[in-house]
């Protein structure tokens, strides 16, 4: 595995990296059109190896199941040398970097541990394989100074598996069963996810008291009094009873109002009673409102932010998710998006299917709210190229796709998302690709850097235009396949697949009149427009056409 600092040798990263380097004026900003990079912070960066192995871990977990050295040190260099930046990035979303059950635990495929950040033991702590509390603020103040938004990965439905060092909760706080079946909303949601997941009892409105296991914990650490004593006030405030989910509500929302955390995604949002996260919802605004007064001028919107992860939801699907017994409107329920879980298969078929019939759902059923597309993740099995020889294609697809993109950490350094060694879902969490970046390695006819400038490119394009994923959709050519997005005054020409090495008169119709001036963002080229055409020079078989300023 590669822990060390990462030594760019090509050329063109380092470029980017250094125009990024200074603060820029602040970019255009919508929910609807964001770029969200989704890290799991233990596979990306080591910025601090003495944290690698706390609590006892071991390097002893099955391949690709284990903790690799990642941390909050590491995530934070990589947003102060701009590489983020150079990505167009404007939030970043990290897996749950609260405090893991400690040991190991065979879940089936062999010795596993809660390096993804799903498996809490203590949701008021740092996990102390990615660093400290102090860390932890570090990344968030230095996400916001580049004007990066952070999303806090929030786990309702279930606490860290049992294991010999990791005791179970109280039988009033969580269920060890049944196991889940999905064959409609009890056997969704009133279940364990999977076995030896304890799931809390988020339906329970009845009075528990604080888990043994926290006490001793706190009571050692030497702040018992100090968590009891903001309880207290917590239940005094809001008037909820002392109920499982109003804990976890309590306990999330802290992150909001000490560090000024500006959204949250939902995890398993369909395994928990819809109702909950309009609590959840109520109670986090509530934290980053309190935030807001305490610290006037330092949060980056006016507005928290929430995206849901509603397995298996689609754009399709519209304002309706069917559960078999009941159709839900998790939107409804306090989420200003969902995570779409169809661009992988959709992402098969042109660009134009793709592009129309997003548009249409987002200014047709959706209007108002929006999705959070991807093409691979941390748990679909099913990724859009998983071997990595589309990469360019991918990026195309996601990034120029309406609604926001989801980049999943690695995309724009092809990223293999199979690897040999591993099973299940640990083939998609290999560690970052630093040396073949840092190599420019070749690979299936394209070399690493030449990736990382595509989606750079797209991805600079992206932020700098809302038209992109919350405009009107216009298809204006077949050949090249030429669209317009519209937002307001932002206008913009997209063609791709665009024949390289000879001039190719791409078509802008009344988008831009005749006599403008547009720039090409992908190639850097000015053009004059010319009877509803651009004649371009035939540079790349990207054209990004822009008002020229």
């Amino acid at each position: 595995m590669n822990t060390g600092r990462f030594k760019p040798s090509s050329i063109a990263l380092a470029t980017l990296l250094a125009a990024s380097a200074v603060h820029a004026a602040p970019k255009p900003f919508m929910w609807e059109n964001a770029t969200v990079y989704f890290v799991v912070t233990d596979r990306f960066s080591n910025g601090d190896k003495s944290n690698d192995f706390p609590y006892g871990r071991k390097a002893d977990a099955a391949p690709l199941r284990g903790f690799m050295g990642g941390d909050l040190k590491g995530l934070t260099a990589r947003v102060k040398e701009g590489y983020f930046d150079s990505l167009g990035v404007n939030a970043i979303w990290l897996t749950p970097p609260v405090e893991q059950i400690h040991a190991g635990t065979d879940e089936g495929t062999g010795k596993s541990y809660g390096f993804h950040g799903y498996w809490a033991r203590d949701f008021t702590a740092i996990d102390a394989n990615l660093g400290t509390e102090a860390d932890f603020r570090a990344f968030v103040e230095a996400a916001h100074a580049r004007g990066i938004r952070v999303l806090f990965d929030v786990v309702m439905n279930h606490i860290g598996p049992v294991t010999g060092q990791d005791p179970n909760w109280p039988a009033d706080w969580v269920r060890m069963d049944p196991v889940c079946t999905h064959k409609d909303v009890a056997t969704t949601v009133t279940c364990a996810l999977v076995a030896n997941l304890p799931d809390v009892r988020t339906e329970s409105n009845e009075n528990v008291a604080l888990p043994p296991a926290l006490v001793e914990k706190w009571k050692k650490e030497g702040r018992y009094e100090r968590e009891v004593k903001e309880l207290d006030e917590f239940f005094s405030r809001t008037g909820y009873p002392r109920a499982p989910r109003y804990y976890l509500m309590k306990w999330h929302a802290d992150w909001v109002r000490k560090y000024g955390i500006d959204g949250f995604r939902a995890d398993t949002v369909k395994h928990t009673e819809p109702g909950v996260w309009k609590e959840l919802r109520t109670v986090a605004d509530a934290a980053f409102e309190d935030y807001r007064k305490a610290h006037p001028g330092k949060a980056l919107g006016d507005k928290f932010f929430t995206v849901a992860e509603v397995y298996n939801y689609s754009i399709g699907h519209g304002r309706e998710f069917d559960m078999s017994t009941a159709k839900v409107d998790f939107y409804a329920d306090g989420f200003d998006a969902l995570i779409n879980f169809s661009l992988p298969s959709d992402g098969k078929g042109d660009y134009e299917s793709i592009f129309a019939k997003y548009a249409a759902a987002l200014h047709g059923p959706l209007r108002g709210k929006s999705v959070l597309n991807y093409m691979d993740s941390h748990d679909d099995g099913n990724p859009f190229d998983a071997a990595r020889t589309k990469p360019f294609e991918t990026a195309n697809k996601l990034l120029l796709a309406p609604g926001a993109a989801q980049i999943y950490y690695g995309d724009e350094t092809a990223r293999r998302l199979d690897m040999a060694e591993a099973t299940g879902d640990a083939k998609l969490r290999s560690y970052m690709n630093w040396e073949e970046l840092a190599h420019n390695t070749a690979r299936d006819g394209y070399r690493i850097a030449d990736v990382r400038a595509h989606w750079s490119k797209l991805g600079l394009f992206r932020q700098n235009h809302l038209s992109i994923g919350a405009g009107e959709h216009r298809k204006l050519a077949d050949k090249p396949y030429t669209f317009a997005r519209i937002f307001g005054n932002d206008k913009v020409v997209v063609a791709l697949d665009v024949p390289v090495g000879k001039p190719v008169a791409v078509s802008v119709g009344s988008v831009f009149a005749n006599g403008t001036r547009v720039r090409d963002a992908y190639s850097g080229v000015t053009y004059t427009v010319r009877n509803g055409k651009v004649a371009t020079g035939g540079k790349a078989g990207v054209v990004l056409l822009e008002a020229a300023r």
